[in-house]
């Protein structure tokens, strides 16, 4: 029997699995430097990695401790002029694609993070204090790592000193005004390829499919931001059917195990972006532990291609898929 054949092509570069890691805020606060582990990690697997506006490390930090370019995710804020700037150090670090974010024009309301009352860095507390001390080896890393504040953001916006007022203008940042028109514009700025995530909605995807974007993420933010929105799963074939011979169909949300890929690309997706997956082998061991949770993924998606008898990511399709219990 021929090997089965997991590789594909993500923004028309070959790819050995059909995953990019997400845009994950704090990586850094996982593990000391998380962004550039993980990035080395995806690089060392052969797919792309994406840096979050609201990481630890800087795109310069990440730009340089790496051999290839990576993506880089950017929300459209009020001051357009940081954006701006943020889109330009972008396109100095050669980043090979830019994320435009769509679905965070505000932010949900996290009751987790109210309840913890999440600061970056942490604050000073007994309960943070023994939290830490039970976790030497995470303390030891983070106290290691560059940098311990928003590397994108610190040091750049005039008149904020100390760390709760730059996290007070980070929250009042995001943009409700967010428009169609912001796309052309970032369009007009960004000479390379275009990703725009945070699509649910087939009349949006359209839209989104006619803007000159590259690609398209089917995700609802991971759920977090309005409790009640569709899943993205169940958006995604829709979503696939309408505009996937125009535009590159991606997907986000839910994405644990093999399975869970082999799902997405069956339903129409042509990769997966991985948030949770990674970021817990990033927390447990930096690029070893991403590089062991990627490992997991590709072992499970060839087992489950092989059950399913597909030997090769362009044969997953519905037929391969079980609805109510019955054999589709």
């Amino acid at each position: 029997m021929r090997e089965r054949d997991l590789s594909t092509t993500i923004l028309g570069e070959p790819a050995s699995l059909p995953l990019v890691l997400a845009p994950v805020g704090l990586l850094g606060m996982q593990y000391g430097d998380g962004e550039i582990a993980s990035c080395r990690a995806a690089q060392k697997t052969g797919i792309p990695f994406c840096l979050s506006t609201m990481s630890i490390c800087s795109i310069e930090d990440v730009a340089e401790a790496v051999d290839r370019p990576f993506w880089f995710q950017v929300y459209v804020m009020r001051d357009r002029g940081f954006v701006k700037d943020l889109i330009a150090r972008a396109a100095a670090a050669k980043c090979s694609a830019l994320v435009i974010t769509l679905d965070l024009t505000m932010l949900g309301q996290r009751h987790c993070d109210i309840k913890n009352g999440l600061t970056v860095p942490p604050e000073i507390t007994v309960a943070n204090l023994v939290d830490v001390a039970m976790k030497p080896s995470w303390a030891l890393s983070v106290l290691r790592g560059k940098r311990k504040n928003f590397g994108n953001i610190e040091g750049r916006i005039a008149g904020m000193q100390g760390v709760k007022s730059l996290v007070e203008w980070v929250s009042k940042q995001f943009d409700p005004s967010l428009s169609w028109r912001d796309v052309e514009w970032i369009r007009g700025l960004w000479p390379g390829k275009i990703v725009l995530k945070g699509v649910l909605d087939v009349e949006d995807a359209r839209i989104a499919a006619k803007t000159g974007a590259s690609a398209i993420v089917v995700s609802n933010h991971g759920g977090r931001q309005l409790d009640g929105a569709p899943s993205s799963i169940s958006a995604l074939p829709a979503i696939a059917q309408a505009v996937g011979s125009e535009v590159e169909v991606m997907f986000d949300g839910g994405i644990r195990t093999g399975q869970d890929i082999l799902r997405a690309v069956a339903l129409g997706a042509k990769s997966c972006m991985i948030g949770r997956a990674y970021v817990y082998g990033a927390g447990a061991g930096g690029e070893a532990g991403v590089l062991k949770a990627l490992e997991f993924l590709r072992k499970e998606l060839d087992i489950s291609m092989g059950l399913t008898g597909t030997q090769s990511l362009r044969e997953a399709g519905p037929h391969i898929l079980v609805k109510n219990g019955v054999a589709r």
